[in-house]
């Protein structure tokens, strides 16, 4: 990046200052340098995807109090490390064009036969915990119930089938329309993601106030998140802001896109139409605090 390479050409810091740290998007001045950090952020949160999959596999865990504990105080930096590892990864990632740009030969392959590797973890992970949820939604009379059927292996094989033909969507890919397929995918996922951590947050609202209305001690849990419930809080309204301004670019001027419209917020919709669907026909009712179940 100093000269160091076959071009002896020093990349260096160049782009700090042409264009800049935040590149101008959709409009000039400062409005498109906000407009460039707003479309950044939107593409991050579609990487955030991964430390909830912890508690899905708390499910079949034989010591769940000992063993979890261990893996969610370690999620922070292990995630920290392949967040920025995964920066090195990829055709398009910035560290793979430098250094075909420099004609260094062998190190971008070996980095995208890595991200071959990842792929298939990230793939794995992905159809355990789909098929895993759909499982525990079948068991809990919230599917249909031939989705409780399973292997003599203990492997939910309906729900193994239903994730996969999901994940045969990938092949659209390979149309003349790929990037704008892979577009709203992305938007697709990015939204469900959004969707997932707002149900946790309040979730975990709910259940901070049933140890409150309990008389339940958090030093008793064998694993507590600091500054809690105020931390909860600020990730929801955060994160619910997010949602909701997630594609507000299609509302201005000559940017209108009716895929883009539904692909960024139809995952929110739905959440909503499933869980007011669900109370209105089932007729169910929140569970008091003082009610709920701690065992």
């Amino acid at each position: 990046m100093v000269g160091g390479n076959p071009r002896h050409d020093a990349y260096g810091f160049r782009n700090w200052s042409k264009p800049g740290p935040f590149v101008e998007y959709i409009d000039k001045g400062d409005l498109g340098r906000f407009h460039g950090f707003l479309a950044t952020l939107w593409q991050a949160a579609f990487t955030i995807v991964g430390p909830e999959y912890l508690a899905t596999v708390a499910g079949e865990e034989q010591r769940p109090r000992t063993t979890m504990k261990a893996a969610f105080k370690s999620v922070y930096w292990r995630f920290g490390i392949f967040f920025i590892g995964g920066a090195l990864t990829g055709a398009a990632s910035p560290f793979v064009i430098a250094m075909k740009n420099m004609n260094v030969g062998l190190l971008p392959h070996l980095v995208n036969a890595l991200l071959l590797t990842s792929i298939y973890s990230a793939g794995n992970a992905y159809i355990y915990c789909s098929s895993r949820s759909l499982y525990g939604l079948a068991l809990n009379v919230h599917a249909p119930k031939f989705l409780t059927k399973c292997t003599k292996q203990v492997v939910p094989i309906y729900c193994l089938f239903v994730a996969l033909v999901f994940a045969c969507l990938s092949f659209l890919k390979l149309g003349s329309g790929s990037v704008k397929v892979l577009t709203w995918l992305t938007n697709l996922i990015t939204g469900g993601t959004l969707v997932t951590y707002i149900v946790i947050c309040v979730n975990y609202l709910f259940f901070y106030r049933a140890l409150k209305a309990q008389n339940f001690n958090r030093s008793d849990l064998p694993y507590r998140g600091y500054l809690q419930p105020y931390g909860t809080w600020v990730a929801l309204v955060w994160l619910m802001a997010v949602e909701i301004f997630y594609g507000y670019a299609i509302l201005l001027r000559d940017r209108w896109d009716i895929g883009i419209l539904f692909s960024n917020y139809t995952m929110g919709f739905l959440a909503i139409c499933l869980l007011c669907g669900w109370k209105i026909l089932k007729r169910t009712k929140f569970v008091k605090p003082e009610h709920a179940d701690l065992v």
